[in-house]
């Protein structure tokens, strides 16, 4: 586990509620988490945020859950009653942010919209994830981040030519959603201490995916070109391809820079292919990908694995090969990075990834693993007032 810093953390002071399961909203919660800020999660009495019993289950508890929800306070609260409701508005008024990924509207029929809770705290920061954002024609269609990434424009692209087009195997689109919601939450908090005042932050999933498509939409309009999916290639940057090696592996090449692409070539013994001036830059090189990829892959295809790596590595082009769990969790550098830690959980000591990014004087940390269900629930409810006779009161009728 990371020892607990001495300085002040970058978030320390800052209270989050997040109302959100499963992916999106969690995954930006955690962020702020580890870097100070108090997470408290609001999950369902009795069964929780879905999460935990997802993938890989350890003593009842996914192992996932122990990644998304670390350094969090659970709080376990019905929202559909009213006396759930005005114990959202409690904290609430002493909240900084608040986090959401429900379905747009879904708030407001609780009376818990951004209207409603400005109101109460005008300092609010509030984060709203969504498949299609607050508005919009499709405002109110359920939207995953598998279809976020369909209409964002990335699904198209995945996988090869003529065949079904295949997911990432994370769920990227949540991911992404997530980091943008941060950084909006950041740049709100910049804003706010200029004028005192908080606002909301509204991120649709396909929008996030669809942030990162590049030159897909410029192409378009240009020449009516519609990108289509190219396999392991990266279409027009040459060469950046997988090629086989006599092992039965992959290695990644990204031999794309001018001078990088000489050294290749004259690597694999391909002077002719290092000195052509049609190939002197990359628009020429990616006019002929398909005989760079052809020399880099008989080459490949005589070695090893590590002998290619090698030969590589001593000829300073960039390359790699894909990383199993198994590769990363004993990889020197990942370990010299602190970028596997062990938390401590009931079930016992469990690796996970570190917490990035990484600050010179303030850096993030994990404290702890994901939450029991309900754990910090009388702490909280305590800390807003309530004594001991109306949380049990709570108990009795289904509110916490």
């Amino acid at each position: 586990m990371t020892e607990l810093n001495v300085s002040p953390m970058a978030l320390q002071g800052l209270k989050v509620v997040e109302m959100g399961q499963l992916i999106a909203g969690p995954f930006a919660s955690k962020l702020l988490g580890e870097f100070g800020a108090q997470v408290i999660k609001i999950e369902p009495p009795k069964v929780g945020d879905p999460l935990r019993k997802w993938r890989k289950i350890k003593d009842g508890t996914s192992l996932w859950w122990h990644v998304q929800s670390r350094n969090k306070q659970s709080l376990t609260l019905n929202l559909k009653e009213p006396e759930g409701q005005e114990i959202v508005r409690k904290l609430i008024s002493e909240a900084d942010i608040l986090i959401e990924n429900f379905r747009p509207g879904a708030l407001e029929g609780w009376g818990l919209g951004w209207e409603q809770l400005s109101a109460i705290n005008p300092k609010l920061i509030m984060l709203r994830i969504s498949g299609y954002g607050q508005t919009g024609p499709y405002r109110d269609l359920p939207g995953f981040g598998v279809i976020g990434e369909a209409m964002g424009g990335l699904r198209h692209l995945s996988g090869y030519p003529g065949q079904a087009p295949v997911r990432v195997g994370i769920s990227i689109g949540d991911s992404l959603s997530s980091l943008y919601g941060v950084i909006g939450i950041l740049l709100a908090l910049q804003e706010r201490q200029r004028s005192g005042l908080g606002q909301y932050i509204d991120v649709a999933l396909y929008e996030s995916v669809f942030a990162m498509m590049e030159s897909l939409i410029p192409e378009y309009d240009a020449f009516g070109y519609v990108r289509e999916p190219a396999g392991s290639a990266l279409p027009g940057i040459t060469p950046s391809n997988s090629y086989p090696c006599n092992d039965g592996s992959y290695v990644l090449i990204a031999g794309n820079g001018d001078s990088i692409y000489k050294r290749l070539m004259l690597l694999i013994e391909r002077a002719d292919l290092a000195n052509d001036p049609r190939l002197e830059h990359n628009d020429g090189r990616s006019e002929h990908a398909a005989m760079i990829d052809e020399a880099i892959a008989q080459w490949t295809s005589q070695r090893s694995r590590q002998q290619v790596l090698d030969a590589l590595n001593e000829a300073r082009v960039p390359a790699g090969f894909p990383y199993t769990a198994a590769d990363i969790v004993s990889d020197p550098h990942y370990l010299a990075r602190n970028m596997i830690e062990t938390v401590q959980t009931a079930a016992g000591p469990l690796k996970v990834p570190g917490v990035l990014p990484k600050l010179s004087r303030t850096p993030g940390r994990i404290g702890t693993g994901g939450p029991a269900l309900g754990e910090h629930t009388d702490d909280v409810l305590a800390g807003l007032g309530l004594t001991g006779e109306q949380r049990q009161g709570l108990r009795e009728r289904g509110i916490i």
